[in-house]
């Protein structure tokens, strides 16, 4: 039994969410997002929320059906919590000359390189500047919030000798010590 399949997805006030055959679609203020469902698995929709269940008991399929039962639910979650409050990740740098900047549909980023790195934003995503030199990145789709972070992050990774470059907040960095005379 999945622990985090029995769960009821709860649908909070202002969340529409329909289902359509193979695809649940949530809506909300801050947008729409569909997710496809399993053929192996039972999505019922009721008063107290979303259920998702097994269809098959016993069978061939069993096995694949309890490892698709948690995805499933995880992901209508995501979907419906999305759509209500979105998802944040933030992400801090560190090094001497280090800028980051927001023109329009565009965040440049001045790293350390020879060049400024023009970082073109996605549509449904915002990225904003916190205090202290922080890059915040805003949507209603945890995947896709995640990637665009990761792929910023990716312009400057890390370095474990200074601490230099671009990380997670809050992220820990393992520092290793330099050459000795």
């Amino acid at each position: 039994m999945s622990r985090v399949g029995k769960k009821i997805v709860p649908v909070p006030q202002g969340v529409e969410v329909a289902l359509q055959g193979s695809m649940l679609t949530a809506r909300g203020e801050r947008g729409s997002l569909s997710v496809a469902l399993s053929p192996l698995l039972e999505t019922r929709l009721d008063e107290k929320g979303i259920r998702v269940a097994p269809k098959t008991h016993g069978s061939s399929e069993a096995k694949r059906c309890r490892e698709m039962w948690g995805t499933i639910r995880q992901n209508i979650e995501q979907a419906v919590v999305g759509v209500s409050q979105g998802f944040k990740k933030q992400l801090s740098f560190e090094g001497v000359g280090y800028r980051a900047q927001v023109e329009g549909k565009i965040l440049k980023l001045s790293l350390g390189y020879s060049h400024d790195i023009l970082f073109p934003i996605p549509e449904g995503l915002s990225i904003s500047l916190g205090a202290e030199r922080t890059i915040i990145v805003e949507g209603h789709d945890k995947q896709r919030v995640g990637e665009v972070a990761s792929r910023i992050r990716a312009l400057r990774p890390t370095e474990p000798y200074k601490g230099k470059g671009v990380r997670y907040s809050g992220a820990f960095v393992y520092r290793k010590e330099g050459k000795k005379k």
